[in-house]
């Protein structure tokens, strides 16, 4: 864990934010004139050459939009640090459908296996069904799609929650680079939870006798009791047994940086014999600087407000709050009198009518351009770890209010590791309701900028906004490591 170092400085923060933003869309633009096809790789129709020369990757996410985009992002990456990488991007027939018309690099290619798992419409009401069927019906086809494959594969990237790649990877004397989306602290927590129960022969079930577990805080101990009584605890189970396959691996990839979680890094750093590498946030900077010639409405709704003096609402695409507890959250933003712009996916329509004059709801917008407008000057989130990542880019504080899995400790990091985020309510923990009068008293209160403690979360937001533009900045930490992996990987390298 983490607690920023006051003494930043955050004077210089502007113009490192300008220096950024102008190499990032140049180098990405010096990218996109130099994206290749097969028939442009250098020597392709020399099929020795072509064994030996291009780095060809093969990229498996887990069918969720949660890792699905940062592992998209993660491959863009890849492709604006070298020319001539081939990434084969691999999804379900149904995900091909959500995704295939998307913009990316001509040097991401999006190949698909059957829809071997219940599709996304049905994943909610049984979770756990449809993460067993990712670990134990995806692989045949994968492995069949390896085949077919024209170029010899030089490198999978799988997410750690598929948990077959490795197995696949190492069968075929292919390298494996592990993709873990959500934190550092995260993986820290379930690694040596995972630990403790192959050490003393436990059961999950058994965690509230649990009173320590080695290379825990007290606080994780009781965000694992958290999950296991509000999820299904074969989530949590299938969670660890993902963990216990990265030990097989040649590579651990983190959507972070070393700035955000040095303390769980050095461990983890300690604890395999294999590279691991916080390579940055995983989410579409690069593209912040493009968009169509067509305005859309939120950003001219934003573009007509003050600065700083509308709060962002966004509860995740996967979950939700109960309709009593939604009614709360709107009668309390009405009560605040703050401006807001709300993502209400599904529940857009009926709670458009609701609303009134002060917020604007829609069912999807550009997360990352919204929170970096100027007049966003808050994010109230369900602590999902990219929405997260994208609120430290941004520089913008959250409001936390966690509904699943990892989102409890990725709360307590904003909150008080890295302080630029105030819960919602404790209650939420334990499922009770959050009154409508304590949701407009918050909401007043946070947006307030010109309070102490309002400058102080701004101030610490922006603080760490500025280790994220350092560290993916050129010689920064995370580029460092993106240029090193990328190097390790590459064809004529003893892996």
């Amino acid at each position: 864990m983490v607690v920023i170092n006051d003494d930043s400085e955050s004077t210089k923060f502007e113009t490192l934010v300008y220096c950024f933003s102008y190499k990032v869309q140049r180098k990405y633009q010096l990218s996109r004139t130099r994206q290749i096809t097969l028939s442009e790789v250098p020597d392709m129709d020399s099929t020795n050459v072509r064994t030996t020369r291009v780095c060809h990757v093969v990229a498996m996410p887990f069918p969720g939009r949660g890792h699905i985009n940062p592992m998209m992002n993660l491959c863009k990456l890849l492709a604006s640090r070298k020319k001539d990488i081939l990434i084969t991007f691999v999804v379900t027939e149904e995900w091909l459908g959500y995704i295939g018309s998307d913009p990316k690099p001509h040097n991401i290619l999006l190949e698909t296996i059957p829809n071997v798992i219940p599709p996304e419409r049905l994943k909610t009401a049984n979770f756990p069904g449809f993460y067993n069927a990712v670990m134990t019906k995806m692989e045949a086809p994968f492995e069949q799609l390896l085949d077919r494959l024209e170029l010899p594969v030089t490198a999978i990237i799988g997410d750690i929650e598929v948990r077959w790649s490795t197995g696949v990877g190492n069968r075929r004397n292919i390298p494996v680079a592990l993709f873990w989306t959500m934190s550092a602290s995260v993986f820290s927590m379930f690694h040596h939870f995972d630990l403790h129960i192959k050490q003393s022969h436990a059961k999950i079930d058994l965690i509230e006798q649990v009173e320590s577990i080695a290379g825990m805080s007290s606080s994780n101990v009781e965000e694992l009791r958290t999950i296991f009584h509000r999820d299904d605890p074969r989530v949590l189970e299938l969670a660890l047994d993902c963990i216990s396959t990265v030990p097989q691996a040649q590579y651990l990839l983190f959507t972070s940086a070393n700035e955000f979680e040095p303390q769980v890094f050095d461990s983890l750093r300690a604890i395999y014999n294999f590279p691991v590498y916080p390579i940055g946030p995983a989410i579409p900077y690069l593209e912040l600087g493009e968009g169509s010639c067509e305005t859309k409405s939120y950003l001219q709704w934003l573009d007509s407000q003050q600065t700083g003096s509308v709060l962002y609402i966004s509860l995740g695409s996967f979950l939700s709050v109960s309709n009593t507890q939604m009614d709360e959250i709107v009668g309390g933003l009405q009560i605040s009198g703050v401006r807001y712009l709300w993502v209400a996916r599904g529940e857009a329509s009926r709670l458009k009518d609701r609303c009134g004059d002060m917020g604007l709801v829609v069912p999807w917008c550009d997360q990352l351009k919204v929170l970096c407008h100027p007049s966003v000057g808050g994010f109230w989130t369900h602590c999902g770890w990219n929405s997260i990542l994208e609120a430290v880019f941004a520089g913008v504080p959250m409001l936390t209010f966690p509904l699943f899995l990892d989102q409890d400790t990725n709360s307590r990091q904003i909150v008080e590791d890295w302080g630029n985020g105030w819960r919602v309510n404790d209650a939420v923990k334990a499922e009770k309701l959050v009154t409508k009068e304590n949701i407009a008293e918050l909401v007043r209160r946070f947006m307030g900028a010109e309070s102490d403690e309002g400058k102080q979360i701004r101030r610490k937001a922006k603080l760490l906004q500025n280790k994220c533009v350092v560290a993916i900045s050129e010689g920064g930490s995370s580029a460092a490591n993106l240029d090193a992996f990328i190097s390790s990987i590459s064809p004529g390298k003893d892996h």
